[in-house]
């Protein structure tokens, strides 16, 4: 899901290591480190792309030395961060899994994390499926095969949502797992599945486009209000987003799916208020340098990369720099502060249920926090 397709420019760490041997500009702004580590996916992926391609502007601008730490895991892109060897992550939903204190960060060592985002820039998700399956709407999945990858809940938790969205569950379809992204992608062309979910641009939809069978993206009207409130009850992170690049798509036959935040630029909440402010200032300030890097990288405009919605509330030293440039409007406070009440009150159930837990077997502790974590949700 994270993988790109046309990476390119140079961007590699030891570019911009010998582009800053060079002489640059010296002098960032006053907040902002002279040298940085950031979070990444692997060598290879969007992330590493796109960071790669605004570190090398942040080199040439400000003289600022940038080390990328790629991880294929999402524990080894948020540990830097959490131990404070990394300022910046740039993450996908893991964000919101450690935040929610579910999946991987369910264990005693984990817990919800109390994270914050800089911005992030809209990355587009959809329910595909066959043009000759004539399944024409998100209702007309129930019965049907549906392909999900094991082990990867990053996907399997959007794929629910587009469920939710027209009130249906995994029950109502006839889920089918997969052993990797991969085969879950190819499983529709194939005739193993009916439709399955993931962004416009991979490979297998493509494929899938232009073979015989041809491609169908399964509408998510914006303006349902109802299927919006369902949906944003189990991923709050998704937002209507009208797509017009990908498998099928295109600015004259654009496609209304969702999009989440990928990359997410992601730091601790006690990261210092004025170092976040630089950094976000920095990214809006370098835009023109790095915005052509890939095809997608004119997402990462501020008016787009810097507003809701999000994984986890936006920090306060990017909220002061997005309203100074008038950005950041009452709606975007208010969409804040029910997402950081929602986090407060998970943070606030975790050591109760720590406690209660003492002594007691993982499987045991991990139904006292799931009850503790219902318990706080419910409270909102």
């Amino acid at each position: 899901m994270t993988r790109s397709s046309p990476i390119v420019r140079h961007l590699s760490v030891a570019t911009i290591a010998a582009g800053l041997a060079l002489g640059t500009s010296s002098t960032a702004f006053a907040d902002l480190p002279d040298s940085m580590t950031w979070t990444a996916y692997d060598v290879g992926s969007a992330g590493y792309a796109e960071a790669s391609a605004i570190a090398d502007a942040f080199g040439r601008k400000y003289g600022t030395r940038v080390r990328i730490q790629p991880s294929g895991s999402a524990i080894g892109r948020l540990q830097p961060i959490v131990n404070g060897r990394a300022q910046v992550g740039f993450l996908a939903t893991e964000t919101w899994f450690a935040a929610e204190g579910i999946y991987d960060y369910a264990s005693r060592r984990w817990g919800p994390q109390d994270l914050r985002a800089a911005g992030g820039r809209p990355a587009s998700f959809g329910v595909f499926t066959a043009r000759d399956a004539n399944i024409t709407s998100l209702e007309e999945l129930r019965g049907r095969r549906m392909a999900y990858v094991a082990g990867n809940p990053s996907v399997n938790v959007k794929c629910d949502a587009f469920l939710e969205f027209v009130g249906m569950t995994r029950d109502d379809v006839d889920a089918i797992m997969f052993p990797t992204y991969g085969a879950a992608m190819s499983s529709v062309a194939q005739g193993q599945a009916d439709a399955s979910c993931t962004t416009t641009t991979p490979s297998q939809v493509y494929e899938l486009e232009q073979s015989p069978r041809g491609i169908r993206w399964l509408e998510v009207p914006p303006d349902d209000e109802e299927g919006w409130a369902r949906l944003n009850d189990i991923a709050p992170f998704f937002e209507p987003f009208a797509e017009t690049v990908g498998a099928g798509i295109s600015e004259d036959n654009p496609v209304n799916i969702l999009a989440y935040r990928y990359p997410l630029l992601v730091t601790l909440a006690d990261a210092d208020e004025d170092m976040v402010y630089a950094f976000t200032k920095a990214m809006d300030e370098t835009f023109d340098m790095y915005k052509d890097a890939t095809a997608v990288m004119p997402r990462w405009n501020m008016e787009q990369a810097g507003t809701p919605a999000t994984d986890v509330p936006f920090h306060d030293g990017a909220i002061r720099y997005l309203k100074e440039r008038g950005i950041w409007t009452d709606e975007h406070q208010a969409w804040n502060d029910a997402r950081q009440a929602r986090l407060d009150a998970l943070l606030e159930a975790w050591p109760k249920a720590v406690e209660e837990g003492e002594g007691k077997s993982d499987e045991e502790f991990a139904e006292i926090w799931e009850r503790h974590r219902q318990e706080a949700l419910n409270s909102l």
